[in-house]
């Protein structure tokens, strides 16, 4: 602790802090935490809450479905872009499937010329 206030002070006074009182704080927490929560709960909003003004609520009423068409609107692009992709990335793992398919016939051809010509080159010899 004294290594605390010597290099660090606030370390140090948040550490005699919670010695003295960590443990009152932490009961003084749990029986008020419940209190805090039924507070903010006790009128959460919802989309049925009504506040009594009908404009109001026509308006919110309009703004909410206008919402919803927009986050439609949105998923439907990111469904469709992603789609895009999945047929992008399957055209490039073709490309470089079929690019790979013809560099190694290629490689086949050129070993299997090699083998002909030392076959000719020793039956050459042989005799």
């Amino acid at each position: 602790m004294v290594l605390g206030f010597v290099t660090f002070w606030p370390l140090g006074i948040a550490m005699l802090a919670w010695i003295c009182w960590g443990e009152q704080m932490v009961e003084w927490w749990e029986r008020n935490r419940s209190g805090f929560t039924t507070a903010r709960m006790t009128r959460p909003f919802t989309a049925s809450a009504s506040t009594g003004n009908e404009a109001f609520e026509d308006y919110r009423r309009g703004e909410l479905e206008r919402l919803e068409r927009e986050r439609r609107r949105l998923e439907d692009e990111a469904h469709e872009f992603e789609v895009y992709m999945r047929e992008l990335r399957k055209a490039r793992d073709r490309e470089e499937f079929d690019r790979f398919m013809r560099e190694r016939r290629e490689r086949s051809r050129g070993a299997q010329g090699e083998v002909s010509t030392a076959v000719e080159s020793r039956g050459a010899h042989a005799y």
